[in-house]
């Protein structure tokens, strides 16, 4: 198979969600189905680029080990010619695993017009599929929408089950509802929620969910334009916190923000695990972005799982999920490491291309300007990927200008810290991709990078005053493809 060649590749995932081979973007059908947690994604698998889109497909027992299972769903009818687009999961009334997707058809070669259809496929086993023979189950829009109406995310309240779609009117984003007593005959109810008109074009993957008293709607809009150090991505993931009303099916909500404020986070989706717990994935890549991977036949990857909780004031805060713990080996623990000004000094005992770092600093008494950590660095300092808390601004940086091939570039986020004494920065690196949450998921930034292999050295340091790091925690993270 095709995957055995690429496997060993410096770049391949050792503990992500990623295709086999070829493409993969967005997460869909997030769902636990007899006792396992199932994980869905968009897939191509002719080539290392985006393509006619099938469901790629992988389970777990703990949502750390995950095993390969057959493609899902394959573009097969003239509905869905055009490729099988996002959506979700849900176990019906009777127990059946129901996929609902959307059906893509190009109208022209260029394939710049289309309509798409929302459509439904079945399972008893949860690995094999069929199509509904009623499909689609919705064919006809509520407003012109130039034909872009899609990604489904299907839930149920009471007796009935509610679809959200994302959609656009002229240049406004829009997410619509429909409700269902079946899954099958759909009725329109309401816009949900809607561009002002800042909020970009088309809105994406839309998600809503009720969380800690208030209800959530997370989206995906496309065509946001940059503010200062907001929206730098060609396209955004975030939400919109408030009161849904399902007799009216309107949203009242307040401000949109960002999710995560690194480089590569996209298409976020969430689903409710038995637990009760709220879990989050996200596609670890950025349209457009200049991905090396294709050179050897791959590109794409999921983001670790987050479970979600929502802060007094709105803020989502995202966390790794405690299951994650069961990857870790190899413990090292140091404490009161003195960092010297304006000279990076590496931790000779923690290094490597697959790690879990969990590193708090002191802020009392710091005079300086800023501090932080570096990871996958070079022993001749020409690699680096780096995470800064510059005092002064209060502000969050991510700089990968020297993290190998690939994307450069600067990620800036405010995190006010209040009255803390420390801060904590929680990182999660995967040979080509870094994942950092501070303050136990207050702030998180995700983002790709490509060093050289040898690149496997961590290091702290400060500008202008000595600091001090009360403790640093790393683990080796077990390899779960090999």
């Amino acid at each position: 198979m095709a995957e055995k060649t690429i496997k060993n590749h410096a770049y391949r995932l050792a503990y992500h969600i990623m295709a086999p081979v070829n493409w993969m973007n967005d997460p869909n059908g997030l769902v636990q189905f007899n006792g396992e947690y199932h994980v869905f994604y968009q897939f191509h698998p002719d080539a290392p680029k985006w393509g006619p889109m099938h469901w790629g497909h992988v389970k777990s027992k703990d949502l750390v080990h995950w095993e390969r299972a057959p493609i899902a769903l394959a573009p097969s009818e003239e509905y869905d010619q055009g490729g099988c687009f996002s959506g979700s999961a849900v176990v019906d009334d009777n127990g059946i695993l129901t996929l609902i997707y959307t059906g893509n058809v190009w109208l022209n070669q260029e394939q710049t017009e289309l309509k798409q259809y929302q459509c439904i496929a079945t399972s008893q086993d949860g690995i094999h599929f069929e199509k509904d023979p009623n499909n689609p189950v919705l064919s006809e829009p509520p407003f012109d929408c130039q034909g872009h109406i899609r990604d489904p995310k299907v839930w149920k309240h009471e007796e009935e089950w509610y679809m959200v779609l994302g959609t656009r009117e002229g240049n406004i984003g829009k997410v619509v509802l429909y409700k269902s007593k079946d899954l099958r005959h759909w009725t329109f109810v309401n816009v949900v929620a809607e561009s002002d008109g800042r909020l970009g074009y088309m809105w994406e993957c839309p998600d809503l969910f009720h969380l800690d008293g208030k209800d959530v709607l997370l989206f995906s809009p496309q065509g946001i334009e940059p503010d200062g150090d907001r929206f730098n991505n060609l396209h955004q993931t975030g939400y919109v916190v408030g009161t849904f009303d399902y007799s009216t099916g309107v949203l009242k909500h307040g401000a949109f923000q960002e999710l995560d404020k690194g480089f590569d986070f996209y298409a976020a989706q969430t689903f409710l695990d038995e637990k009760g717990r709220r879990i989050l994935f996200g596609w670890m890549d950025m349209w457009e972005s200049h991905m090396p991977t294709q050179e050897h036949g791959w590109a794409g990857a999921l983001t670790i799982p987050r479970l979600l909780e929502l802060t007094s004031d709105d803020k989502m805060v995202m966390k790794p999920v405690p299951e994650l713990q069961l990857l870790r080996e190899g413990h090292t623990r140091l404490e009161s490491i003195s960092v010297k000004p304006e000279q990076a000094q590496y931790i000779p005992s923690i290094k490597g291309d697959r790690l879990e770092i969990i590193a708090e600093f002191s802020l009392e008494e710091f005079k300086g300007t800023a501090f932080g950590m570096k990871v996958r660095c070079s022993g001749d300092g020409e690699e680096e990927t780096v995470f800064c808390y510059d005092v002064k601004e209060s502000v969050i940086i991510f700089d990968r200008n020297r993290s190998g091939k690939g994307e450069g570039g600067v990620r800036r986020a405010k995190l006010d810290l209040k009255s803390r004494h420390t801060i904590k920065f929680h990182v999660f690196i995967d040979r080509s991709s870094v994942e950092l949450f501070v303050n136990d998921g207050e702030l998180v930034m995700t983002g790709r990078i490509y060093p050289t292999e040898p690149s496997e050295l961590v290091g702290v340091f400060a500008d202008g005053a000595e600091a001090t790091v009360l403790s640093m925690d790393a683990w080796i993270l077990k390899d779960i493809w090999q």
